[in-house]
Order: C-alpha cells, then sequence, then structure tokens
C-alpha cells in the first residue's frame, strides 16, 4: 500500500514563498507520475502541476511562473515550490500519485495567504 506523506504547509503573506514535499513510501511499481492537487473552501479539487519520472512537468495556468514542481526519482519524492503567493492561492494542498489501477492521496497540507 503506497503512503504519502506531506510537509511544508503554513501560514505566508501575500508575495511570500513555501516549499512542500511530499514522500512516497510502499509502491510495489515504479512510479511515474506524481502531483499537487489543491481544494480551497467550497470548491473542487483541482490540479495543480504535475510531473513523470522522466521530468516531463504539467501547470494549472493560474500558478504558471510562479510554482515550480520538482522531483527525486530515487526517493519517490515530489516538491513544489511555491514563490508569489496570492491570497487565492490557499487551500489544502495534496499529492498524488498514480498506480497502474488507482491513484494515492496524501493526508494534505494547509496552505494560507494572507493579503
Amino acid at each position: 500500500q503506497v503512503q504519502l506523506v506531506e510537509s511544508g504547509g503554513g501560514l505566508v503573506q501575500a508575495g511570500g514563498s513555501l516549499r512542500l514535499s511530499c514522500a512516497a513510501s510502499g509502491s510495489s511499481f515504479s512510479i511515474k507520475v506524481m502531483g499537487w492537487y489543491r481544494q480551497a473552501p467550497g470548491k473542487q479539487r483541482e490540479l495543480v502541476a504535475t510531473i513523470t519520472n522522466g521530468g516531463s512537468t504539467n501547470y494549472a495556468e493560474s500558478v504558471k511562473g510562479r510554482f515550480t514542481i520538482s522531483r527525486d526519482n530515487a526517493n519517490d519524492t515530489v516538491y513544489l515550490q511555491m514563490n508569489s503567493l496570492k491570497p487565492e492561492d490557499t487551500a489544502v494542498y495534496y499529492c498524488n500519485v498514480r498506480g497502474p489501477i488507482r491513484g494515492y492521496w496524501g493526508q494534505g497540507t494547509q496552505v494560507t495567504v494572507s493579503s
């Protein structure tokens, strides 16, 4: 069973930065895609960014140029560097791993950006 442990959330002022980390363990398969999603109060969970084990990335339009996703394949860890944060980035951020049959989710980490 894949377990995902996230860290790095917190409270920051608008314009500030945060770095999220997510370490995966217990996988019996090679993890091709890792990513970050977020869910704000009253809204649906949405894609933030994904990255393949080959380094190909995909970003939501709203975070392009501000957020950078990266990963350490050897340790099955994915990172999200968030710069120039805005109040609308406030949400619970979830790490995701795509398995051959299903996806796996972390417990979520709160990011709050004050204006």
